[in-house]
């Protein structure tokens, strides 16, 4: 466009200059023809066998000249008025759109890690009350019936575990850019320690004074299974450090020993917070604290308390 605008131009200017030329002697003979107050406004006339024509005068032709000359100047000025101003058409609006958009991709954050993680954790447990006693069936002194064998006293614990982050949303569903949305699930064992007294203890006799045979030596391991299932919102999305917090997830403990009503499940909920760091590539280390909460008791145990520690993830 703007090479065939030039060459209008070129052309234009050319067209002038000659006319230019044509016309100086004639307005210059005009000039000195009213200085003398001649008027020429004759107009010869040719004959031939069969046709006569007129041809009009010099003064005419000046005048058609000078009129063609200032049309054209017009025309040159109206191409250059054109040539300075920037041409806009389809291409040149869709390659500005695709500029800005780049631009826009280029603003944005990138992330070099992934969104989902699996991750591995450990750390100190400690719960809110004693664990719970279990029942002796056997009697002590020889009466039938049963004696408990006395609260278990354990508190603290350790516990080991792993689960997954799976993204579900990038901008906490519209409501804050940024905001990611995670469906964690997580599992966990708990162990509080070990207990000598099992609930069964050596034999005793009966009130038929017969002996009855055999004595358990056996320790019982006082311990937990958690298995949880929660939202995680995590801030800071494409950052390499990314708090985040657990606002309520449901969780099921599995306990051992049992109940004294040989009960084992105990249903609750968890809340938490953390954060977590890329160290390289996709690998995040991170630390947690979470307290887990139980409703209600399993027939005398109490499964309340709280986990604090370390993980280390992978992303994927």
């Amino acid at each position: 466009m703007m090479k065939k605008t030039k060459l209008v131009l070129a052309i234009a200017t050319a067209t002038l200059t000659m006319a230019g030329l044509l016309v100086a002697p004639q307005a210059e003979a005009k000039s000195k023809a009213k200085k003398h107050k001649h008027s020429v406004t004759t107009t010869t006339t040719y004959s031939s066998s069969s046709q006569r024509y007129a041809v009009p005068s010099s003064n005419a032709r000046v005048e058609a000249l000078e009129a063609q000359l200032q049309s054209m100047q017009y025309e040159l000025q109206s191409l250059r008025s054109q040539v300075g101003r920037p041409a806009v058409d389809a291409d040149s609006a869709k390659v500005q759109e695709l500029d800005q958009w780049m631009n826009t991709v280029k603003a944005e954050p990138k992330t070099k890690g992934k969104n989902n993680m699996v991750f591995f954790r450990g750390g100190y447990g400690r719960m809110d009350s004693n664990r719970g006693g279990t029942l002796d069936p056997t009697a002590a002194g020889g009466n039938s019936g049963g004696v408990l064998n006395g609260v278990i006293g354990n508190q603290d614990a350790w516990y080991f575990g792993a689960g997954f982050d799976w993204s579900l949303n990038d901008d906490l569903f519209g409501m804050m850019s940024g905001t990611e949305v995670f469906a964690e699930l997580m599992f966990d064992y708990k162990e509080l320690g070990e207990r000598a007294a099992n609930g069964i203890t050596s034999v005793v006799g009966t009130k038929e004074k017969l002996p009855v045979p055999g004595v358990n030596t056996q320790t019982a391991t006082v311990n937990q299974l958690t298995l949880a299932a929660s939202p995680k919102i995590k801030f800071f999305k494409g950052q390499a450090f990314r708090p985040w917090v657990v606002p309520v997830g449901f969780e099921l403990s599995v306990i051992s020993p049992p109940s004294d009503a040989i009960t084992v499940l105990n249903p609750g909920m968890q809340f938490g917070l953390g954060a977590d760091y890329r160290v390289w590539q996709n690998l995040y280390v991170g630390a947690d604290a979470r307290y887990h909460y139980a409703p209600d008791n399993v027939d005398g145990v109490n499964t309340n308390g709280v986990t604090a520690g370390g993980y280390v993830g992978i992303g994927f």
